[in-house]
């Protein structure tokens, strides 16, 4: 088969050990990034089956009416960036393995990892060590007896509050009913509304999935009740704040802190986003879910979905409907 692996950024895919369940087939790796329509139906044009690489390229009916030999797209988790109606109606399978009660512990780790570096301005002070200065920034702020905000405690969320607990830290979470119900069988403080666990956070840490409904969920009065000494962290999806609210809510002081892992346009080059222009800012480059063994775990599966589909027998297909007419 012709397969196609789009967003490779770190050409890693080649090297993974799950590569080989692909060997004989013809596949095209892309380490760029494009969303234009044109650029993007030239490179698949002879392309069968399609991996994608969670939610970095959009899959619409525009792209999808030019693929004439697509027979596949291969991906795990969520796909709101794929019209999956359109693939049912190109006869398209769209296979997508959804991992259900696992978290991404390594999002949960680089969340982490945002706290700590966040909080004793760890990147700010490698580079004025460089620069040849010694203890440059006001000084760090620890964790012990401080009061971590989890704003979703879904499984991400549910690890990163034990990480808490781990470092001494009051964990107050605040979600949907059914979350927050989990946070109170495993022992932890449930904020009474949103405004009061912006109010009381320390540290506060995002993880809400973004649909409608939680878009700009994250106001500007939100980030205003927030302490000038308290950490955001967002290692969700940029749109769960309102557009512009993050940034001039740090310019005012509160929260005094952010550590960001991703971006409402991706990938962010150029350096010139307002947040890479800022001290009290700590961003990286949505590696949340990347890592090594990850996306081994990740591409095992996609590439299983795809040798499924040429023996004929496809699995974790999400429109199943397709399968009478699938070309």
């Amino acid at each position: 088969m012709n397969i196609t692996i789009l967003d490779d950024y770190q050409d890693t895919i080649r090297t993974l050990t799950c590569f080989e369940k692909v060997a004989g087939h013809d596949v095209t790796i892309w380490n760029d990034h494009t969303k234009d329509v044109n650029v993007l139906a030239r490179r698949l044009k002879d392309t069968e089956a399609l991996t994608l690489l969670r939610e970095r390229t959009p899959i619409r009916a525009p792209l999808l009416e030019r693929l004439d030999a697509l027979r596949i797209i291969s991906q795990v988790s969520v796909y709101p960036h794929v019209d999956v109606e359109a693939c049912t109606r190109r006869g398209v399978i769209l296979s997508s393995y959804m991992a259900p009660g696992r978290p991404s512990y390594a999002t949960a780790e680089l969340a982490w990892g945002l706290v700590i570096a966040a909080l004793r301005r760890i990147p700010q002070e490698m580079g004025a060590l460089r620069a040849g200065k010694w203890q440059a920034y006001p000084v760090g702020t620890g964790l012990r007896g401080k009061t971590l905000g989890i704003c979703g405690y879904g499984r991400i969320g549910a690890v990163v509050a034990g990480y808490g607990r781990a470092f001494g830290m009051k964990v107050l979470a605040w979600g949907r009913e059914n979350s927050v119900a989990k946070a109170r069988d495993d022992g932890h403080a449930v904020a009474p509304s949103k405004e009061v666990l912006f109010a009381e956070s320390d540290v506060l840490s995002l993880h809400v999935r973004l649909v409608d409904a939680t878009r700009g969920m994250v106001t500007a009065a939100d980030l205003a009740r927030m302490k000038p000494t308290a950490l955001l962290v967002n290692t969700s999806r940029a749109g769960l704040i309102a557009p512009g609210a993050l940034e001039t809510a740090l310019r005012a002081g509160r929260p005094g802190l952010a550590a960001v892992d991703v971006f409402e346009e991706e990938p962010v080059l150029g350096g010139t986003h307002p947040l890479l222009l800022m001290d009290n800012v700590i961003c990286v480059p949505h590696l949340g879910y990347v890592e090594r063994d990850g996306l081994e775990s990740m591409f095992g599966t996609i590439f299983d979905q795809i040798l499924a589909y040429a023996s004929g027998k496809p699995i974790n297909v999400a429109n199943p409907e397709v399968l009478s007419h699938a070309r």
